[in-house]
């Protein structure tokens, strides 16, 4: 029997976020550039003739029904596509929150393709792995190899790895679910409606905090219609010391601050927990 293997399932950041528009089949365009944090779940797969998965966590009582988690939908797509695939019983430990802006579920997924790839000898860009990633949610396919880059239209549109250095962060949520259907829909575009008109910065190591500062995140306003505490988050997080830049990721409710070294991060971290000890903080770093 083949030992288990185990991987990181890291946290997704928006670093941006541009909405283009709405399309005729009601998924939305978008433009944005990810990075992947420290903290991270973990994900095991213990080989076996049977596909299974056991959570536990801290916050794995968050994580729902076990049958209709992202991991176990990912490996029953690829299963559907290769036949004979060797499979097994995943055991996620969760630490992410969970409707939360941070692509936990979808990192989960896609951790489980780099476990089962590993398994069966597969390369990560095989065709059936990278439509099992499509098929079981927008962000996974950013989340197989997790690198900084650009993604582009409902997720599967993927640049090369973008040369990031490395970013000192502090990610706050509030311990609030917001669900991602819910801020598209205050975001209010109709099918074939467009949205802003302010071209994406190129990003690049130059000048890279005031890069992305040009850039923005489009669902921030939507979302703080859905859950107005992500707006206490943007405030308390902008008014620590050293804060560079404050912004929501995703769909919310986390949101990051960037700092200029990993002692500033900290530092905000734990003013951040001293004021607000019943929020998730953490100072991690991004690439």
């Amino acid at each position: 029997m083949a030992r288990p293997l185990t991987t990181r399932a890291p946290a997704k950041i928006n670093l941006t976020l541009h909405v283009l528009g709405r399309r005729a089949d009601g998924y939305h365009d978008l433009e944005s550039l990810v990075a992947f944090a420290g903290i991270a779940d973990t994900l095991t797969l213990e080989p076996g003739t049977k596909l299974g998965l056991h959570v536990s966590g801290p916050t794995a009582s968050l994580a729902g029904n076990e049958n209709d988690n992202l991991v176990l939908k990912a490996a029953r797509f690829l299963s559907e596509r290769i036949d004979g695939l060797g499979v097994g019983t995943f055991h996620l430990t969760k630490r992410l929150p969970v409707a939360a802006g941070v692509g936990g579920g979808s990192s989960d997924a896609a951790a489980a393709l780099r476990l089962l790839a590993r398994l069966n000898n597969l390369p990560l860009v095989h065709p059936a792995i990278r439509e099992a990633a499509r098929l079981t949610g927008a962000d996974v396919s950013v989340c197989v190899e997790p690198r900084a880059r650009m993604m582009r239209g409902i997720g599967a549109d993927l640049s090369a790895r973008v040369p990031l250095p490395r970013l000192f962060a502090v990610l706050v949520n509030p311990r609030i679910p917001v669900e991602t259907p819910a801020v598209f829909s205050a975001l209010g575009l109709q099918p074939g409606q467009s949205f802003g008109n302010t071209a994406h910065p190129v990003i690049e190591g130059v000048s890279l905090f005031e890069q992305l500062k040009r850039a923005r995140n489009d669902l921030e306003g939507a979302a703080l219609r859905v859950q107005p505490i992500i707006g206490d988050v943007l405030r308390v997080i902008s008014e620590t010391k050293g804060c560079v830049l404050a912004r929501m990721s995703g769909s919310g409710a986390t949101v990051f601050g960037l700092y200029a070294d990993s002692t500033a991060s900290a530092s905000a971290g734990k003013t951040i927990q001293r004021a607000r000890p019943d929020w998730w903080v953490k100072a991690t770093s991004l690439r």
